[in-house]
C-alpha cells in the first residue's frame, strides 16, 4: 500500500513538473513573438495621391523613427483631413516650375508634393522656411534605416514640393490625418 501512494506521488509530482515546464515552452515563444515587431509590407511602391478641396499653409516637416519603418510628417494647421498629396518614386527630382535639377542621395527618390502652400499669398512672408534645393530645415535624417536625404523643391500654385532620398525602392504608405498628412518608407519588403 505505502508502495503504491509512493508510486502516485511520484506521478502526481512529475506531472507537475512536465505541466510547469510545458506551460513555460508555450510562453517562451509567445514572449519572444511579442518582443518582435510585425512589419506590414503590402503597401507596395506604385504611386500614391489624394485630392484635396483648397490649399493651406504648410508650417512645419518633421521625421522619426520606428521599428518596421521611417516616417516623415508635413503639418498644414488649417487644413483638417482636405490636404492633398501625390507621392511617387521618380529618377530624378526637378524643381517645379524651373525644371532645375536637385541631386538628392540615396538609392530611390520619392518626389512628395503636399496640396499646401510654404508661405503665405496674401502676406508674401515664408510660412516654412524651405530653400529650394538645399535639405530640410530641422530634419536631421543621418542614422535611419531607410531615409539617406532630404530636398527642398519648392513651392508653387499651391503644392510644395519635397525630394526624400531612400537607401532603396521600398514600400510606402500615405496616410491623411487631421491637419497633417504622414510619409511611412518600410525598412525592407519582408517582415
Amino acid at each position: 500500500m505505502r508502495r503504491v501512494r509512493t508510486a502516485v506521488a511520484v506521478l502526481a509530482l512529475a506531472g507537475a513538473t512536465l505541466g510547469t515546464a510545458a506551460s513555460t515552452a508555450g510562453a517562451a515563444p509567445a514572449e519572444a513573438a511579442r518582443a518582435t515587431a510585425v512589419c506590414p509590407t503590402g503597401w507596395g511602391s506604385g504611386a500614391k495621391g489624394g485630392a484635396t478641396s483648397g490649399a493651406d499653409h504648410l508650417e512645419d516637416i518633421r521625421a522619426a523613427r520606428h521599428d518596421c519603418y521611417d516616417r516623415i510628417v508635413f503639418d498644414v494647421p488649417g487644413g483638417g483631413s482636405r490636404v492633398g498629396y501625390h507621392v511617387q518614386y521618380v529618377d530624378r527630382l526637378y524643381a517645379d516650375p524651373s525644371g532645375k535639377y536637385i541631386p538628392v542621395a540615396g538609392g530611390a527618390i520619392l518626389e512628395i508634393r503636399i496640396g499646401a502652400w510654404s508661405y503665405d499669398v496674401e502676406r508674401g512672408v515664408p510660412t516654412y522656411p524651405g530653400k529650394v534645393g538645399k535639405a530640410l530645415p530641422g530634419v536631421n535624417v543621418s542614422g535611419y534605416r531607410t531615409f539617406r536625404d532630404t530636398r527642398f523643391g519648392g513651392s508653387f500654385e499651391g503644392q510644395t514640393q519635397v525630394g526624400l532620398g531612400v537607401r532603396a525602392r521600398l514600400p510606402f504608405r500615405v496616410t491623411r490625418l487631421n491637419d497633417r498628412v504622414v510619409v511611412d518608407v518600410a525598412h525592407s519588403w519582408t517582415s
